[in-house]
C-alpha cells in the first residue's frame, strides 16, 4: 500500500505545504528530517511535517495519480526538532509567511568539510562586585519560579542601573543547574563587550551567532547543538533565537525595545516576540530588560496581568548619576557661526572643556556623509536617483554622490546639468561633515567616525572600540551604533544632533524613537561617577519630549503619550498589519493596490466587521530600485479577525504575475 507524507517544501508559493508519496529512501525518517522533493522540473528542499499518511487521510480534492514520489533525504546531518517545529510553525502563521521558506531561511549553508568550530570557554571567576538589594530581590524574585514554568519579566532600569548584573547572575545559576542559556541582543556591535563580560564569570563554553560569523561556524553551531546537550552560553543577534539549543533554561532580551529585533526582509518577525513564545513552548522563565521598554511592552508588563512581572529601576548603581540634559537652541542667531556649522560655540567651547579634562566626547547624528543632498544654487536642480524616488547623498571621503537604497553612484558634479552653473549648494549634514568641521575646529585632537561606512566587519568595531577605550581616540562622531548599550569610562560629554527631522517624521511611533534615543544616547555619558552632560541641538526646544527627557521621566513621556495613541486607534490599544504591493509597472501597483482594498472592504463588511482598512498609499519611498510599491494598513482590536481576513486574501487573491504581495504584521515601521 502506498504511503503519503507532509513536507513545508522551500518556496514562495502562497501554500508551501505540499504531499508527496513515500519512496524507499526516506521510508525510516521521521517528522523534522529535512528531504529533496521534485518541484516542477527541478528539485529543491522540503521539511517532513507528516509521514505514514494513508490516501483516506489527505484531502479529497487531491488527484493521487499526480502526485510525485519523494526518495532521497537532504545529506546535511541537521535536523529539526519539535520544539523548533513547533515554534517555526507558529511564526510562519503568525506573519503569514510561508513555513517552508522560513524553515530554510533559518538553517544554515551546509558545508561538506567545515572548518572546526570557534568558541570562547568560560573562565568561570567570581563576580567581583556585589549586588546592590534592588538588584538582588530582582534575581531572587525570578529565581523563586519553579523550574519548568514559563514565566515572562520586564526589567526596567535606567541606563547604568546594573541590568548586566542581573543578568550574569541569571546566566550563572542555569549553568549551575546543567542548562543553557540564551542571550539576545540588537546589533552586533554590542557582542564583544557583553562576550568579555560573560568569558570572564561563566564556567562554560560560550558561543557568538551573528553576520560576522563564518558559514562554517554556522553550520558548526547548528550541529553542535543538536548533538550536544552540556550547558553553554548563546550570545546573538535575533537570527538566534531559531537555534536548536538543548535543554534551554533561561532566555534573555537586552534592549527589548530595539528596532533591529524586528526584521524587515523576509519573514517580518520581531525576535522579541519569538523569544516569549519560545519560552512559553519550553516552559522556561524570558527576562526583557530596557532603559527605555516599548509602550507595547511596558503597557503589557505595568497592568500586572496573570504570568508578566515587572521590575523598575530607577537609579544608577555606585555613584554615578544620570547626565545633565541642555537644549541648545538653534533658532538663536548667532555672530559667525558658518565657521561651526552645524555645531554652535556653545557645543564647540564644551568639547574643548571635556578635552582639557582630558576627557572624551561622543557626538551623535542619525545620517551618514558629507550632505544629504547637492542643489543648484542657480536654478534649483537636485541630484536624484534614477532608480529610487530619491535624492543622492554626497560623500567626500568617495568624492561621489551616492543613493542609500541602490548601488547607483556617480562622481560629484561639477556644474548642473540643467543650466551649467557651477555654483552647487551642500544642503543637509552627516557622520561625514560633523567630523570634519570638529577636525577644522579641534586642531590635535583625534576624532574617527562609528559608523556603517567606517565599520564594515566585527574585527574593525572592535579594534575601533578598544582604541577608544584605550584613549587613542579623543572624540568619536557616530550614529545609532553609538546608542546600543556601550560602557565608555571617560565619556562626561555628549552632543546629539539632527534630531528634529526624526522627530517629524510621519510615523505614529516617532515620538517613542526619540525619546528612547535621546535616552539611550544620553546614557553612554557619567556612567562611572563623575558629573556628566548632554547637548541637544534642537530647532524645536519646546517640544515636550524634550522635557521628558531632561527630567529622565518615561512615566511622564507614557502618560502624554498614551492617550494620543487611544485616540487615533494604534498600538497598544490595536493591532495592524500592512500589506505591499509591489511590481516594476507603476499602474499595475496602483490596479492592484485598489482592487485589494476593495476586496479587503468587501470582507469587513460580510465577514470581519472589527477590521478597518486604510488606503491604499504610494510607500513612503514610492521607488526604490526601479520597483514601486504600495501599500495597505489593516487594523483591528480583534487579533483573530485581523489574521482570518489576512489569511483569507492570502489564499483567495490572485495578483497579476508581475505584481508581488508582502505581509507584515505587527510592522514596527510604517514604510
Amino acid at each position: 500500500m502506498k504511503s503519503y507524507c507532509e513536507v513545508a517544501v522551500n518556496t514562495p508559493f502562497n501554500n508551501s505545504i505540499l504531499t508527496y508519496e513515500v519512496g524507499e529512501g526516506i521510508k525510516d525518517l521521521v517528522r523534522g528530517d529535512l528531504v529533496m522533493v521534485p518541484l516542477g522540473k527541478r528539485q529543491t528542499h522540503g521539511c517532513l511535517l507528516k509521514t505514514a499518511l494513508t490516501a483516506q487521510q489527505l484531502d479529497s480534492t487531491l488527484n493521487l495519480e499526480k502526485i510525485k514520489a519523494i526518495d532521497a533525504p537532504y545529506d546535511c546531518q541537521l535536523h529539526l526538532p519539535e520544539e523548533e517545529l513547533q515554534l517555526l510553525n507558529w511564526v510562519a502563521n503568525y506573519y503569514h509567511y510561508g513555513l517552508g521558506q522560513h524553515i530554510f531561511d533559518c538553517l544554515p549553508k551546509v558545508l561538506k568539510r567545515p572548518r572546526p568550530l570557534k568558541f570562547t570557554q568560560g573562565q568561570g571567576r567570581e563576580i567581583d562586585f556585589e549586588l546592590n538589594q534592588a538588584q538582588s530581590d530582582i534575581v531572587s524574585q525570578i529565581q523563586s519560579v519553579p523550574q519548568d514554568q514559563f514565566s515572562r519579566w520586564l526589567i526596567h532600569g535606567v541606563t547604568g542601573s546594573g541590568k548586566t548584573a542581573i543578568y550574569l547572575n541569571l546566566v550563572k545559576e542555569q549553568i549551575a543547574a546543567g542548562k543553557s542559556a540564551l542571550f539576545l541582543l540588537p546589533e552586533i556591535n554590542l557582542t564583544p563587550q557583553f562576550i568579555s563580560t560573560f568569558i570572564a564569570h561563566i564556567d562554560a563554553p560560550i558561543y557568538s551567532y551573528n553576520s560576522a560569523i563564518s558559514n562554517s561556524d554556522r553550520y558548526g553551531l547548528w550541529k553542535l547543538l543538536l548533538e550536544d546537550d552540556g550547558p553553554k552560553v548563546v550570545i546573538g543577534v535575533r537570527s538566534s533565537i531559531f537555534l536548536p539549543i538543548q535543554k534551554l533554561g533561561l532566555i534573555v532580551v537586552d534592549e527589548e525595545h530595539d528596532s533591529s529585533f524586528k526584521q524587515e526582509d523576509r519573514c517580518p518577525y520581531n525576535a522579541r516576540d519569538v523569544a516569549i513564545k519560545k519560552a512559553s513552548l519550553l516552559k522556561i522563565p524570558v527576562v526583557l530588560g530596557s532603559a527605555t521598554p516599548s509602550l507595547e511592552s511596558y503597557k503589557n508588563f505595568k497592568l500586572g496581568q496573570e504570568g508578566k512581572f515587572y521590575f523598575e529601576m530607577q537609579k544608577r548603581i555606585g555613584t554615578s548619576v544620570l547626565p545633565k540634559i541642555e537644549l541648545i537652541d538653534l533658532r538663536q542667531k548667532e555672530e559667525g557661526r558658518e565657521e561651526y556649522y552645524p555645531f554652535t560655540k556653545r557645543s564647540i567651547s564644551k568639547v574643548k572643556e571635556a578635552l582639557e579634562k582630558k576627557e572624551q566626547v561622543l557626538v551623535f547624528i542619525n545620517r551618514l556623509g558629507f550632505a544629504n543632498f547637492i542643489q543648484c544654487r542657480s536654478c534649483g536642480h537636485q541630484f536624484d536617483c534614477p532608480n529610487c524616488t530619491q535624492t543622492l547623498k554626497y560623500y567626500r571621503a568617495k568624492g561621489q554622490i551616492s543613493c542609500q537604497f541602490c548601488e547607483y553612484s556617480q562622481p560629484f558634479p561639477e556644474i548642473c546639468p540643467d543650466c551649467s552653473n557651477m555654483s552647487l549648494l551642500q544642503k543637509g549634514y552627516g557622520t561625514e561633515k560633523l567630523q570634519q568641521v570638529l577636525i577644522d575646529n579641534l586642531p590635535g585632537a583625534v576624532i574617527e567616525r562609528f559608523d556603517r561606512d567606517e565599520i564594515k566587519n566585527l574585527n574593525s568595531l572592535e579594534d575601533r572600540l578598544n582604541k577608544f577605550h584605550s584613549g587613542e581616540i579623543d572624540i568619536l562622531v557616530g550614529t545609532q551604533m553609538l546608542s546600543k548599550g556601550h560602557n565608555f569610562r571617560n565619556v562626561n560629554t555628549v552632543l546629539i544632533l539632527g534630531i528634529d527631522g526624526q522627530l517629524n517624521f510621519p510615523d505614529f511611533r516617532s515620538g517613542e524613537r526619540v525619546y528612547q534615543l535621546l535616552t539611550q544616547v544620553s546614557g553612554r555619558s557619567g556612567r562611572f561617577g563623575k558629573e556628566s552632560e548632554v547637548l541637544i541641538h534642537t530647532l524645536n526646544p519646546d517640544s515636550k519630549i524634550f522635557s521628558y527627557a531632561k527630567e529622565q521621566s518615561f512615566n511622564g513621556f507614557y502618560d502624554e503619550e498614551m492617550p494620543l495613541r487611544e485616540a487615533c486607534f494604534c498600538p497598544p490599544f490595536s493591532k495592524l498589519a500592512m500589506v505591499y504591493v509591489t511590481s516594476r509597472f507603476q499602474d499595475k501597483v496602483i490596479d492592484t493596490g485598489n482592487l485589494l482594498a476593495q476586496k479587503m472592504n468587501q470582507l469587513r463588511e460580510q465577514h470581519f466587521p472589527k477590521i478597518e482598512v486604510l488606503g491604499p498609499r504610494p510607500a513612503m519611498i514610492e521607488k526604490k530600485v526601479n520597483k514601486f510599491t504600495w501599500s495597505l494598513m489593516i487594523r483591528s482590536e480583534d487579533t483573530n479577525q485581523l489574521h482570518n481576513s489576512l489569511r483569507t486574501i492570502k489564499e483567495n487573491f490572485k495578483p497579476h504575475h508581475s505584481v508581488s504581495l508582502k505581509y507584515d504584521f505587527d510592522p514596527y515601521h510604517i514604510h
